[in-house]
């Protein structure tokens, strides 16, 4: 149990990045501008991974990171950096929210991880909470935002189930950086194509590219990934939930987003969610349902002999 809520709490690491990561990308990054966005925030940090396990890919990893890279990286980064520009950090952060569900069916689909009903009941109540964060703002969502933000949840839970099944024991590190490295390099083309020449970028978007580049993407994607080698997917996608109340949290703080009563009750209920699906409250249940049956007088067997004998 200690080393589940161990990599559980490692693996919180990369929601609550990524929830700071549309805050920063509303507020310092040039808008206009997703694929390239996409391409420096991706090959950066895929370089310094690399530079860390300096390990290529081997075999079927060549077209494994490829595929994976595109899913989690290239076309995630891309949409995601849209998604900020677009929304709010509040609503941006929140329609990620029903990925734990997408995720769990991928799961089911790809690697036979059949939900349990916790988690299902956690991923369910999440959702809840996510609706009255994203439905009772006082913002109101773009609609091509909302669509970008959902796309990249889709693709990217499908993303991480493939990245658990095709997982051989390869190094965490080193399968996050072949990843990264090749997101960019599949995105960079059609960057240039598209937008042409990188943006100009001041102080305040080389700062925050740094660190976009490296804390929400090099050390969240190490840590998400090293959950999903030991841990369940449903219990990874609702520690993803972290990733709207970060985003909800920062933006009332920071960007002076309104945070309305019905807001506290959804970010509460994202809360109760996380904690329903992790296996910690699994094994929870599981004790309380074994000391009831215990405790229950019609599941005992006859009384003991006491050892006395009649003495007639």
């Amino acid at each position: 149990m200690e080393a589940t809520v161990r990599w559980t709490l490692v693996t919180a690491i990369a929601p609550i990045a990524w929830g700071t990561n549309y805050f920063v990308t509303h507020e310092y990054l040039p808008a206009g501008h997703p694929l390239h966005g996409a391409v420096l925030r991706s090959l950066p940090a895929g370089i310094l991974l690399l530079a860390l396990r300096r390990r290529m890919p081997h075999g079927s990893w060549w077209w494994k990171s490829l595929v994976l890279g595109t899913l989690n990286m290239g076309s995630f980064f891309t949409l995601v950096y849209l998604a900020a520009q677009l929304l709010p950090t509040s609503i941006a952060s929140t329609v990620m929210a029903a990925s734990p569900l997408v995720l769990m069916v991928s799961a089911w689909a790809v690697v036979a991880e059949r939900p349990r009903p916790l988690p299902l009941l956690g991923g369910t109540i999440g959702l809840a909470g996510v609706g009255l964060m994203l439905l009772t703002g006082t913002a109101r969502p773009d609609a091509l935002g909302v669509l970008a933000s959902a796309t990249a949840m889709v693709l990217s839970s499908l993303g991480y189930v493939l990245a658990k099944r095709w997982n051989t024991g390869t190094d965490v590190i080193a399968s996050t950086a072949w990843q990264l490295v090749a997101g960019g390099l599949v995105v960079l083309p059609l960057a240039l194509a598209v937008e042409g020449a990188p943006p100009s970028l001041d102080t305040g978007a080389v700062l925050g590219f740094a660190y976009v580049s490296v804390v929400a993407t090099a050390i969240a994607f190490v840590a998400w990934f090293a959950g999903l080698r030991r841990l369940p997917a449903a219990a990874v996608g609702l520690v993803g939930l972290l990733n709207p109340v970060t985003g909800v949290l920062l933006g009332t703080a920071v960007a002076s987003e309104t945070l309305t009563p019905q807001q506290l009750c959804g970010l509460l209920l994202v809360l109760a969610g996380i904690v329903l699906g992790q296996p910690v409250a699994a094994t929870a249940a599981a004790r309380i349902r074994a000391r009831a049956g215990t405790a229950d007088p019609r599941r005992t067997g006859p009384p003991a002999r006491t050892g006395r004998r009649d003495t007639g």
